[in-house]
């Protein structure tokens, strides 16, 4: 275990977040970090999210509320349980959020048909039509991606960004069906 000394005394690192290497060395450590991987997923990312973040802005809204509003629109009916697994966020931080939709129009909440504590969402018609709109950029820009390369190549992103998952959230991927073209299902 790494241990840093501060004035305070001794605190253990985590090793994880420590960093091993400079950027710019040759190292051992350097030539095993996937450091051309790491910034092509930030731009990636940084531009896959970029549209809908200005959109969302327009509105006053954030990167939070594009992920309900995916997950809602994904899914419908998604018990609010369930969204919290899948964000990882505490309740506070969705109550917020989940209250601007449902006060906006884009989100519906109801109650479970067995259990009257559950509470099922469910997009309204502005919810998907918003949803439609800040999808529309990013699938172009995925599709255009996908273009370039040799068919099977789609998979193997796929299955790339599923090994990316933690193990243990992989079969949430199934009940969503994000990973239903890997298993033949269209």
């Amino acid at each position: 275990m790494l241990r840093r000394t501060t004035d305070e005394g001794t605190m253990t690192a985590n090793p994880i977040n420590v960093n091993n290497t400079d950027i710019n060395s040759k190292s051992a450590g350097a030539e095993q970090m996937p450091l051309d991987v790491m910034g092509l997923f930030f731009f990636a990312y940084r531009d896959f999210v970029g549209d809908a973040d200005a959109l969302l802005a327009r509105r006053g809204f954030g990167r939070a509320h594009h992920r309900v509003l995916y997950f809602v629109n994904i899914r419908p009916g998604m018990p609010v349980a369930d969204l919290l697994s899948i964000l990882k966020i505490t309740k506070q931080s969705l109550a917020r959020v989940l209250r601007q939709l449902i006060d906006d129009g884009y989100i519906e909440q109801h109650t479970g048909p067995s259990d009257r504590r559950q509470r099922l969402l469910v997009a309204t018609a502005k919810g998907r039509e918003y949803f439609k709109t800040l999808s529309e950029t990013q699938a172009s820009r995925i599709n255009a991606a996908l273009e370039k390369l040799p068919p099977e190549a789609a998979n193997q992103v796929r299955r790339f960004l599923v090994e990316m998952v933690e193990s243990s959230d992989r079969p949430v991927l199934d009940e969503l069906s994000l990973t239903s073209k890997l298993h033949g299902n269209k």
